[in-house]
């Protein structure tokens, strides 16, 4: 099955969608061409990186192994602890930056994590820490603009950028463009429709996703471990959810959003989960998408 996005938006997919993650124990793994390959069946044709070490790290293989498969590389995620340490981030957004740009990526996509394993526990930022923060993502923009590459920055569940406020907070402090990803705002406590109409010059990239709202709230009134959520089935695929993905879709390409639209719903498969499982889902994610841009106006 085949399943071909309108024409009139990019659309990408990610490693993610298939239970790859960089998180120790998050479930299980399948093999990468597996994976690859189930994306060209279903129509996509460009993908982000996923976690470091399941794709090549070496240029010439990552392009040999997308090239066999026809996909693009969007770029990737990089998260990073940027409160502390800011040269150990600098180099490791020089190596990703380096990775993506030699491979055809144009977007870094940062978050700002804890230094912590997972994404449970958050320790709260000093006003330094949070100074120093938005100082390393500017510095980190630099980097990856010698490169070529845009940056974002990911308000992510279980980050130092996750709550309303938060975003908020960074982008009045910061001249970052954000990742809006719809199911991470959403659980982190924001409206990501409404974020998107605030500031509609700031979405640099977007992540869709759609999430049980029932759950979200179950996380964010911190009752249910993230981990313990996804494995409950907190995302969805597209439509299913308590998102509203045809307004979110809608806002932005109204407002002259050109980027990727990447498909990303955090899955964790279980030794029991059906191996066609995230095939099925995002296939459902791709029609409910074709659906919603069938029904978009002209870009202006």
């Amino acid at each position: 099955m085949t399943v071909t996005p309108a024409a009139r938006i990019r659309v990408a997919a990610a490693p993610i969608s298939w239970g790859v993650c960089e998180v120790p124990g998050w479930g299980r793994v399948l093999d990468a061409g597996a994976v690859l390959g189930e994306m060209a069946e279903l129509g996509v044709r460009a993908t982000e990186l996923g976690p470091p070490g399941y794709l090549p790290r070496d240029p010439a293989e990552l392009r040999e192994l997308l090239g066999g498969y026809e996909l693009e590389l969007v770029g990737g995620f990089l998260a990073v602890a940027l409160h502390e340490n800011p040269e150990a981030a600098l180099a490791e957004a020089e190596e990703s930056a380096a990775l993506f740009a030699a491979c055809g990526g144009d977007v870094l996509v940062l978050a700002a994590a804890t230094g912590l394993d997972g994404y449970d526990d958050r320790p709260k930022l000093s006003d330094a820490e949070w100074t120093t923060l938005v100082e390393t993502s500017s510095e980190i923009r630099e980097v990856a603009a010698r490169h070529g590459l845009r940056t974002v920055l990911h308000p992510h569940v279980g980050t130092h950028v996750e709550t309303e406020r938060e975003v908020e907070r960074f982008l009045a402090d910061s001249a970052l463009p954000l990742c809006l990803d719809t199911g991470h705002l959403l659980i982190g406590g924001t409206d990501p429709v409404a974020l998107a109409k605030r500031h509609p010059g700031r979405v640099g990239h977007l992540h869709l996703k759609d999430v049980r709202g029932e759950l979200a709230e179950e996380v964010r009134a911190g009752r249910l471990p993230y981990a313990e959520a996804v494995g409950k089935g907190l995302y969805v695929p597209l439509g299913d959810g308590d998102v509203d993905i045809e307004t979110m879709v809608r806002s932005v390409h109204e407002a002259g959003y050109d980027g990727w639209y990447v498909l990303e719903q955090d899955t964790a498969l279980s030794e029991g989960s059906p191996e066609d499982l995230p095939k099925r889902d995002v296939a459902r994610s791709l029609a409910h998408l074709d659906g919603i841009v069938s029904r978009l106006p002209a870009a202006r």
